[in-house]
């Protein structure tokens, strides 16, 4: 008679295999962690397979140490540091059965100093879906016929400060940081461990094999609000819990909204809003508009801000000009600087009425204002203390030219 596997019994092994060796930002990276170790060994149940990205902005943070404990615990993987797409296309299409790729250093692929490698970021795009592969002539000479390769697989990866957009929304997001003092690990030996790991990802391969048929029928219940990308990225982890049982979908869940909302935190659109409020709620504050460097310099000074550290730079001209150019003017063009003519000269700005539609849009209603009240096309005066004195005076600059003709740019 075969003996029944405790599910969550052996997640919960798991988890505790990387707590001796990887100290995580927070519960619910372990929790995430663990349900993608067990999500590789299911991978053909799934129409979809989330990436996981261990980044982290210094090096020393663990990262590299995340995926070689990841490696231990999954099915047929393949870790590497450089790897063209042709080859990886080749690797999945092999008969060994689905690898799963883990990238160490990723940051050198995406990374401002990596030149353009669009065929292997296609790769890891198009694998996250079953349907995803690339077409490309196999044969000698001229005789070459067209054949589609599979790019869909598991994969890990590992990197200095931030990857493309479209790899973080198909991507858990784990923001790994240094450890502190009190933060203790043990030392890994791969002589030791990597056995102990094996003999885990052996278990977790035969426990697949009896929830296989369930979780290929499975589709789980997102919690609120999850939905599109997100929820696509959750589905195979939340069908491991719900298979496994015991407290691991309840974990999952709460698991699933703490990361998500994190990611949000940092992705560019949140960025986007949050820089539209602060010009609405603390820089115009009712004027009709701001030369760009009296904008940069209200932004700056602004307490508990990103404005000064974005990307290890304060904003400037350029990104204040890239974020801004996301959105729309109410005559539906992506906003821009214009010129503004001002006692010293016609430096370039931004005018209140460029920016009356995203404000509308994306920004929340101003405090003490209904829904209804706060999509006015004029912009408010916040109740607020004044970001500094010198934008007040910059207000009180700008506000005595306001009726002079304006230059456009």
């Amino acid at each position: 008679m075969t003996r029944t596997i405790n599910g969550a019994a052996l997640l919960d092994e798991v988890e505790a295999f990387h707590r001796r060796f990887n100290v995580f930002p927070t519960e619910a990276a372990y929790v995430a962690v663990t349900l993608w170790d067990a999500h590789a060994h299911l991978i053909d149940c799934f129409e979809t397979t989330p990436r996981i990205a261990f980044l982290s902005p210094e090096p020393g943070s663990g990262k590299s140490r995340a995926l070689e404990i990841v490696e231990t615990l999954t099915p047929r993987p393949v870790a590497t540091v450089s790897a063209s797409a042709n080859a990886l296309y080749r690797l999945v299409d092999s008969a060994e059965g689905l690898p799963t790729v883990l990238f160490d250093e990723v940051d050198t692929i995406f990374g401002p100093k990596a030149g353009a490698d669009e065929a292997l970021r296609g790769f890891l795009n198009a694998g996250y879906r079953r349907i995803g592969g690339a077409l490309r002539c196999v044969g000698d000479g001229s005789n070459q016929n067209a054949q589609v390769f599979g790019s869909y697989c598991a994969v890990a990866m590992a990197g200095i400060g931030s990857l493309p957009d479209t790899v973080l929304t198909r991507s858990v997001i784990v923001r790994m940081r240094k450890r502190a003092p009190n933060e203790k690990v043990e030392p890994y030996r791969q002589r030791i461990h990597e056995k102990q790991g094996h003999a885990l990802r052996d278990r977790l391969a035969k426990w697949a094999d009896t929830v296989r048929d369930q979780v290929t029928q499975a589709w789980p219940e997102m919690p609120d609000g999850v939905s599109d990308r997100p929820a696509d990225v959750w589905e195979p982890l939340l069908a491991v819990a719900d298979a496994a049982g015991g407290e691991w979908p309840k974990r999952a869940r709460a698991a699933c909204l703490e990361l998500i909302s994190a990611a949000h935190d940092n992705d560019e659109a949140s960025l986007g809003v949050r820089l539209l409020t602060d010009l609405r709620d603390k820089v115009f504050g009712g004027i009709d508009r701001m030369p760009t460097a009296a904008i940069i310099e209200c932004l700056l000074r602004m307490d508990e801000s990103p404005w000064g550290d974005l990307d290890d730079k304060p904003i400037n001209a350029r990104t204040l000009a890239r974020l801004l150019g996301q959105y729309v003017t109410p005559g539906n063009k992506p906003i821009k600087p214009r010129g503004i003519r001002t006692p010293s000269g016609f430096p370039k700005g931004y005018y209140a009425e460029d920016l009356t539609d995203a404000w509308t849009r994306y920004c929340p209603p101003l405090p003490g204002e209904s829904a209804t009240s706060a999509t006015s096309a004029t912009p408010q005066v916040n109740g607020g203390e004044s970001v500094a004195d010198t934008a007040t005076a910059i207000r009180h600059m700008v506000t005595e030219t306001a009726t002079q003709p304006t230059l456009a740019g």
